[in-house]
C-alpha cells in the first residue's frame, strides 16, 4: 500500500476510535440522569436526526410505503416520525441496558410468556429466541438473563474496534457467551448445553441458505438457517418480542412455539416464523428497525426499491 494511502487509513482509524470513545463517555454519562429525562432527550435527538439524515429518511419511507400500503401518506409520514423518535430513545435504552442500574430496568419491564421459556428449558435441548431488530432490544437483556440458566447470543463485528469493546463490555453483564454471527457450530454447542440463544436473523441476507420470504407481503431475501438449526439440535424456537409501552414502561413477550416446527422445509418454516414476527411488530410498528434496507439484494425481476427512490 502506498505511504499516502496507509497514512489516510491510519487517520481514519484514529478518528473512528476517537468517535467510539466519545460515544462510550456519552453512554456512561447518559445513565446518570433520571430515566424519564434520558428518554425525553433521546426522543428529541431522534426527531432532530430525522431532519439531518436524508438518505436514511428515504429508506424508512420506502420501507413503510411497501409494508403499510393500507395507510395514507400522512399516516405513513407520522409513523416515520415516530420511528425516528424511537431510534433516539434506543440510544438511551442501549445505554441503560449496558451500563444503567439493573433494578431500574427490571421495575419498568412486564414479562409476558415466561412459562413458555420455562417449559422449553425443561426439555433440555436448548432454546432459540427468534427475535427481530427492535429499537429497544438492548434494554431487555438484564431482564431476560435471570430467566435463563445460560444466555448466549450472536453479534455482528463492528468496523470500529472501540465500539466492539464497548458492546462486548455492555452485553457481558447479561450474556454468558457471545459469538460472531454465522458461527453455527458454537450455537449448536451452546444449545447442547441447554442454553438460551437470542437470535435475530430478520435482516436482509443473500448468501447460501437464503430464500425469498414475504415480509409484510413483499418478498425479501431471508436467512432460513433457523429451521435447520432447530432440526439438528432439537432446540425449541420461541418468537421473542420487546417494546416500549405508552407511559414509557416496557413489555417483554416470549410467545408460544409454533406447532409442528420444524418440518424439514426451511423456506416454509421461516415463512411461518416471519409471519409471526409481523404480527408482533404490528403491536408497535414504530419500534422496528426500518432504517435497514430490508428489501435489498433481491434477484431479477424484483426492483431495487431504494435505487428507484433515490433516482426520484
Amino acid at each position: 500500500m502506498p505511504p499516502a494511502a496507509s497514512a489516510r487509513r491510519a487517520r481514519l482509524a484514529a478518528l473512528r476510535n476517537a468517535a467510539g470513545w466519545a460515544l462510550y463517555v456519552l453512554l456512561r454519562a447518559a445513565v446518570l440522569l433520571p430515566f424519564p429525562w434520558q428518554l425525553a432527550a433521546g426522543k428529541r435527538a431522534g426527531r432532530l436526526t430525522r431532519l439531518a439524515l436524508s438518505q436514511r429518511r428515504t429508506v424508512v419511507r420506502r420501507n413503510l410505503d411497501v409494508c403499510f400500503p393500507e395507510l395514507s401518506p400522512a399516516e405513513r409520514e407520522a409513523l416515520a416520525a415516530a420511528h425516528f423518535a424511537a431510534l433516539g430513545a434506543a440510544f438511551v435504552e442501549m445505554a441503560m441496558g449496558w451500563f444503567g442500574p439493573v433494578q431500574t430496568i427490571r421495575r419498568r419491564v412486564r414479562i409476558e410468556g415466561a412459562e413458555h421459556l420455562a417449559a422449553a428449558l425443561e426439555k433440555g435441548r436448548g432454546v432459540i429466541l427468534y427475535s427481530g431488530h427492535y429499537t429497544s432490544f438492548e434494554f431487555f437483556f438484564p431482564v431476560l438473563a435471570p430467566l435463563c440458566p445460560r444466555l448466549c447470543g450472536m453479534y455482528k463485528v463492528q468496523r470500529n474496534a472501540v465500539m466492539n469493546r464497548v458492546m462486548s463490555a455492555g452485553r457481558a453483564r447479561s450474556f454468558d457467551h457471545l459469538f460472531v454471527k454465522d458461527s453455527v457450530r458454537e450455537m449448536l454447542r451452546e444449545l447442547a448445553r441447554n442454553s438460551v440463544v437470542w437470535y435475530a436473523s430478520d435482516q436482509s441476507y443473500a448468501q447460501k441458505g437464503s430464500a425469498l420470504i414475504p415480509f409484510f407481503g413483499e418478498p425479501a431475501m431471508t436467512n432460513t438457517a433457523i429451521s435447520r438449526i432447530a432440526r439438528i439440535s432439537g432446540a425449541t424456537v420461541l418468537p421473542y418480542f420487546c417494546r416500549r409501552l405508552p407511559g414509557d414502561d416496557y413489555e417483554l413477550t416470549i410467545a408460544a412455539p409454533l406447532e409442528s416446527f420444524p418440518t424439514g422445509d426451511p423456506a416454509h418454516d421461516t415463512r411461518r416464523l416471519v409471519a409471526r414476527l409481523e404480527e408482533l411488530i404490528r403491536r408497535s410498528p414504530e419500534q422496528y428497525w426500518w432504517i435497514h434496507k430490508r428489501f435489498k439484494s433481491r434477484p431479477p425481476p424484483y426492483p431495487d426499491i431504494y435505487a428507484a427512490a433515490a433516482a426520484r
